[in-house]
């Protein structure tokens, strides 16, 4: 899997919100109002609050999405190499998602972590190489995929 880019920003959420307003990106409060004003005026930041919204909007049209942890003590956001949807299904997301591309894996390293069975897998895995986005080695029980 491609890895990540991890932001930590150290201490804990602004007094007065909760994490899912924080992760909703609709509410902002300001944490150093003299700060913020600076960098405004340095044209550093356009609006402020706007980074969670933002972040989450550039990664839409993403196959993987940021993803973010909040603790006591810091606040992680996880940014993947960004991935064009490449107009998969639904289901054929949740394979692309298992698969490497780096490692080649086999059916039975796909299939424990999808809902649906090898066969509708496999033909997921075929309708994705024909679309261009799997690229398969080997025949029979020593076929492998990988990410193009």
């Amino acid at each position: 899997m491609p890895s990540n880019n991890e932001i930590a920003v150290p201490g804990d959420l602004p007094s007065g919100i909760t994490e899912k307003e924080y992760l909703s990106g609709k509410i902002s409060v300001l944490r150093n109002r003299n700060l913020a004003n600076v960098f405004y005026r340095l044209g550093f930041v356009e609006i402020f609050g706007t980074e969670i919204a933002r972040i989450k909007q550039l990664y839409e049209e993403s196959l993987r999405k940021p993803d973010f942890e909040v603790t006591e003590n810091t606040i992680k956001i996880m940014l993947p190499v960004y991935e064009e949807n490449m107009n998969l299904t639904e289901d054929e997301k949740k394979v692309y998602n298992i698969l490497s591309k780096t490692m080649l894996k086999s059916m039975s390293e796909i299939a424990p972590y999808v809902s649906f069975g090898k066969s509708k897998t496999a033909q997921l895995l075929k309708d994705m190489q024909k679309k261009g986005v799997v690229e398969v080695e080997g025949r029979g029980r020593g076929t492998k995929y990988i990410i193009k």
